[in-house]
């Protein structure tokens, strides 16, 4: 595949460098931000090399080119042309451009999408390091080595409880500086006061939540602890503290904005955190816990009929971002993530439906997409197959929607929860290896299978292809 000139022909069919205002890129998708939606030809750009599927989202022209290339594209998008990035914009006016172009519930979610997904590498890697621990420690693999837990370095283990609960340990400190770089916010500044509300002059949170500490009473009602672990109270913080400090330095003299901006922000935040913000949103995130464990924990595998079943509906619509929050408050609360093989299967169902049309199709082309986009989904990123493949067909969509139900019923009845988050189906191996390696491949192996199997008898047959533009 030629980069150069994929992303020379993207930039004439988005309508030249004059209408376009901004590139970016995620993990699969090159984000086009254009002055006028008209201008774009659509239909040449899906039939570019490479090229998986597009679609106008949010104020972008967002076009699937899968991982790798698209890292490789848009570097050459920036080459010819001086765009500006969505590294290098403005965070506020960035913010303040988005808000404008979309409705109340488009915002949130792009927010949710903002804050949380520069977070979720650390966490990818916290939750290898706890599968590995496990692995490690486990008296069965031991066993085969001639070991047992009991003779491991108590160093060793020192060092692993480094790797698996810093992350976690400092959360907020993640969380606050994140939703201070979007707000608008100095980043540093949300660093620190995330950093105050795990300060270990205050009773741990853990702890407390054992009953081997208790809280402090200010004013003789107002518990305050520290915060290890949480999510929504760095959250909530960040915002306000962001939109506090741009509001300070507005009014503040040049000359005294060094000084004074970073003082009155830490202090106003710090009292606001601790002794409001905190106690009233730690309530509501605890309540929202036992709300979604509630939901994880249906009987009769009912959670992973539904979760398995419609995940990926809510990936078409670009939403699924907001369930980062969820799923690190549960590995944060209770160091286990049940989500994750549900989720796993979901994606494992679109993989096992993408891969029956790459192998059943006499189209080369069509070939050529869908055993990449196969792959692709099978190491847990499904857009190049529902984009390119299931869901321009409908219904190898809907048999991937089926083995999913069927992969998260048995996830559901076997009870997995992952070590961590982010990853699924084959690096997602590496989150269960405590004990839970074949009940997660069994859960994954039944959502291929039924989803190739339905597929191939009744969701694909190459009459489909005749008026839809891919021949």
């Amino acid at each position: 595949m030629n980069h150069k000139k994929t992303a020379k022909d993207i930039i004439d069919y988005a309508g030249g460098k004059e209408n376009i205002k901004a590139v970016e890129h995620r993990a699969t998708r090159l984000r086009i931000e254009v002055l006028e939606e008209d201008k774009i030809q659509k239909e040449e750009i899906e039939e570019l090399e490479g090229v998986k599927g597009a679609m106008f989202h949010s104020g972008q022209y967002q076009i699937i080119l899968g991982t790798g290339t698209v890292n490789k594209v848009y570097n050459e998008v920036i080459k010819m042309e001086n765009f500006e990035t969505g590294s290098s914009r403005n965070a506020a006016e960035k913010a303040r451009e988005i808000h404008d172009r979309q409705d109340g519930f488009k915002k949130v979610i792009r927010v949710f999408s903002d804050v949380f997904v520069p977070i979720i590498p650390v966490l990818v890697a916290t939750g290898l390091f706890m599968g590995l621990r496990g692995l490690l420690t486990n008296e069965v693999f031991l066993g085969f080595f001639g070991s047992s837990p009991e003779s491991i370095n108590p160093n060793f283990i020192l060092y692993t409880q480094v790797l698996t609960d810093t992350a976690f340990a400092f959360l907020p400190a993640l969380v606050c500086w994140s939703t201070f770089k979007v707000f608008g916010g100095s980043p540093v500044l949300g660093i620190v006061l995330g950093l105050m509300l795990v300060n270990p002059v205050l009773p741990n949170a853990y702890e407390v939540g054992n009953g081997a500490a208790d809280p402090l009473m200010i004013l003789g009602f107002i518990p305050v602890t520290g915060y290890q672990g949480s999510v929504l109270p760095a959250f909530i913080a960040g915002i306000i503290g962001a939109k506090f400090e741009n509001w300070v330095r507005s009014w503040m003299a040049d000359a005294l904005d060094l000084l004074l901006t970073p003082f009155l922000t830490l202090l106003f935040m710090s009292a606001a955190s601790l002794f409001i913000i905190g106690p009233v949103f730690h309530l509501l995130e605890n309540a929202i816990l036992v709300l979604t464990q509630g939901i994880l924990y249906l009987p009769l595998g009912l959670a992973g009929l539904l979760i398995g079943g419609v995940q990926q509906v809510v990936v078409i619509f670009g939403i699924h971002h907001v369930l980062n929050a969820l799923e690190i408050q549960l590995l944060a609360q209770t160091g286990a993530n049940p989500f994750n093989p549900l989720l796993s299967a979901a994606v494992a169902g679109q993989a096992g439906a993408v891969l029956a049309v790459a192998v059943k199709t006499k189209d080369e082309k069509l070939k050529s997409i869908a055993f990449p986009s196969a792959l692709s989904a099978l190491l847990g990123i499904t857009e190049p197959a529902i984009y390119g493949i299931n869901l321009r067909f409908f219904k190898p969509f809907v048999c991937g929607m089926i083995g999913g139900a069927a992969g998260g019923f048995i996830a559901s009845l076997l009870n997995l929860a992952a070590t961590g988050m982010a990853v699924t189906v084959i690096p997602g191996l590496l989150l269960f290896l405590n004990n839970q390696i074949f009940g997660y491949i069994i859960a994954i192996a039944a959502a291929i299978i039924v989803s190739f199997a339905a597929t191939w008898f009744f969701g694909y047959r190459d009459e489909m292809l005749k008026g839809d533009g891919i021949e």
